[in-house]
């Protein structure tokens, strides 16, 4: 079998262009125009429909893709599980996080892997939250950083950290001393309710921590006045610091940001708002070593006694 041939139709599929198809396998647009034609001749039937420069897939062609790809799924795992018994431990490993996800922690993390897989290469990938699964669904990335929870039940994962999230404000706010004392509770706890009239510096509706917060701001029975919106959360923090609003983060990144002025930390809700921090894979694909430890000194590092 060619699995050569078969990786073209699937580029073909993924970029519905011959020209960035051509690109990705590394042949000639000529080569594989010709390819497709010989095919679809002996098949006796397109494989896709021509749509101006765009390639579509027939129903015939989403069988055949959908074919091709478990075929070529099944001979890296044959390929790594391989190369695992000769204890070669080269390859490639694709990780992903959100957008600036993995800034904070990434550089010690790969510090300590790459002492025991200096042969290994990665690839890191950052992309909006939504997107992670579905990178990991297609097999663009082997690895995905995200928090709970997942959507698809063909992805599985395994739990990094538990972290939580905090209110974030400048020590000569107005509200600074609203902060009370709770048993069992890490920070002094404040009655987001008490804000209601304040400013506030939040992230993208799409993000996870926005979206906590937002049901946080429903329950209080309030709509926030938004004075900014961004993603970024050390530039949250350090807005929050300066005394331009009151923001909210993840106690794990707050670990690696060192804002310019002091920054209070408090804890909100009836109950401790966490989220489990997360490894994320495709379920029932064969891990090589080096996707194995990877996770293992992940779970190190960002776990209890780690760097978080």
């Amino acid at each position: 079998m060619d699995f050569r041939n078969l990786e073209y139709i699937v580029s073909i599929a993924k970029h519905q262009s011959i020209g960035k198809a051509a690109q990705d396998c590394f042949v000639s647009q000529s080569t594989l125009s010709k390819f497709i034609h010989n095919l679809e001749h002996t098949l006796g039937q397109p494989l896709f429909q021509r749509a101006g420069n765009r390639f579509l897939l027939t129903y015939a062609g989403e069988r055949y893709v959908a074919t091709a790809k478990s075929i070529l799924e099944s001979k890296k795992n044959l390929d790594q599980e391989l190369a695992d018994t000769l204890r070669e431990n080269t390859g490639e490993l694709k990780i992903a996080f959100r957008i600036n996800g993995g800034i904070n922690f990434l550089p010690q993390l790969l510090s300590v892997y790459w002492k025991s897989f200096p042969r290994i290469k990665l690839k890191v990938y950052e992309y909006n939250s939504p997107l992670l699964e579905d990178k990991i669904l297609q097999g663009d990335i082997d690895l995905a950083f995200i928090r709970l929870p997942i959507e698809h039940s063909e992805i599985t994962h395994e739990i990094i950290a538990h972290d939580k999230l905090l209110l974030l404000m400048a020590p000569d706010h107005p509200k600074a001393g609203e902060g009370i004392l709770r048993e069992g509770w890490k920070y002094p706890w404040i009655d987001i309710a008490k804000l209601k009239d304040e400013d506030f510096i939040l992230q993208w509706p799409e993000q996870r921590i926005r979206q906590t917060v937002d049901k946080l701001f429903h329950k209080a029975g309030f709509k926030p006045n938004i004075l900014l919106t961004i993603s970024n959360t050390s530039i949250a923090a350090q807005m929050a610091c300066e005394g331009f609003g009151i923001s909210f983060a993840r106690e794990i990144p707050l670990q690696y940001i060192t804002p310019t002025k002091k920054l209070l930390y408090f804890s909100v809700g009836e109950t401790e708002a966490s989220f489990n921090f997360v490894i994320a894979y495709r379920a029932e694909t064969y891990q090589p070593v080096y996707v194995k430890e990877f996770i293992n000194i992940a779970k190190e590092l960002l776990g209890p006694g780690g760097l978080a």
